[in-house]
């Protein structure tokens, strides 16, 4: 529930903030009347996320046992690929989201009422496409359908409340610390994720190794213990990799969390006249 929950409240918070500039912009600018075709492209995106995650949950149930495996291997990885994109796009731009959000709405503004839901459609519809394909990973990699969607449930009903506050004016946070911390810990997590996508793939036997273990504890570490669910249910833990497992775990965590915690370089002060 946990990692499920921090990636319900990553993803949700940026819709919620980009929903709350886009509706924050039309009613100062007096375009109140606007705002039924943004609410319109919302509704829109978030019942694109939901039909998404349906096909892939009811839609792999019809496949043969090695076609789920290579289905959930290869769509973990697109899901890691997504989400790690996600948040160093997020830490590069979080300074300038307003300003560029605005921009696309003036520009939606002059065109029409189509390209104002196609705007907000685009904005919302990112982050929930990446939030079902990534929650239906860490379905599969648990094996547990209820918990998972209840805590995304649960993290996404909290950023909504937060976007909110947030354009009531009553909440104000650091957003750059707050976007780079839940972005390290995404990290974590994902690693995980294609860790057990690798796994899969070698149960698809698409990929050699599935009986190269690199250790063993699960005497040590049950898999049914409380403790080992709740490693597993955060970080994707397994008691048993293989050694390719193993590898691809590593080389993907140690580079991106080193380079997504590196100290960003400050911009030079422009030389004086």
């Amino acid at each position: 529930m946990f990692a499920n929950y921090l990636i319900g409240l990553r993803e949700g918070l940026e819709a919620s903030l980009v929903v709350c500039i886009l509706v924050a912009y039309l009613v100062k600018t007096d375009n109140r009347s606007k705002l039924p075709p943004i609410w319109l492209g919302v509704a829109i995106a978030v019942a694109l996320s939901l039909a998404v995650g349906a096909v892939l949950q009811f839609g792999s149930s019809q496949l043969t046992f090695e076609a789920q495996e290579a289905l959930g291997g290869g769509l973990s990885i697109v899901a890691v690929a997504l989400v790690t994109w996600m948040v160093f796009w997020m830490r590069r731009t979080a300074r300038h989201l307003k300003a560029e959000l605005q921009g696309k709405l003036n520009e939606a503004l002059a065109i029409g009422t189509g390209a104002l839901v196609a705007t907000a459609f685009l904005a919302v519809g990112r982050e929930g496409l990446e939030t079902a394909l990534f929650i239906w990973s860490a379905v599969q990699a648990t094996g547990d359908g209820a918990r998972p969607v209840l805590g995304a449930a649960l993290g996404l009903l909290t950023a909504v409340m937060l976007g909110w506050l947030f354009y009531r004016g009553a909440l104000r946070i650091n957003l750059a610390k707050f976007f780079t911390w839940t972005g390290a810990l995404l990290v974590i997590v994902a690693a995980g994720v294609l860790a057990y996508g690798i796994h899969d793939l070698q149960e698809a036997e698409l990929l050699p190794g599935l009986d190269h273990r690199l250790f063993d504890i699960s005497a040590t570490v049950p898999p049914d213990s409380w403790y080992g669910t709740l490693l597993k249910g955060i970080f994707n833990f397994q008691p048993n990799p293989s050694v390719l497992q193993a590898t691809i775990w590593a080389l993907y965590l140690a580079p991106v969390l080193f380079w997504f915690l590196r100290p960003q370089p400050a911009k030079e002060a422009p030389a004086p006249a």
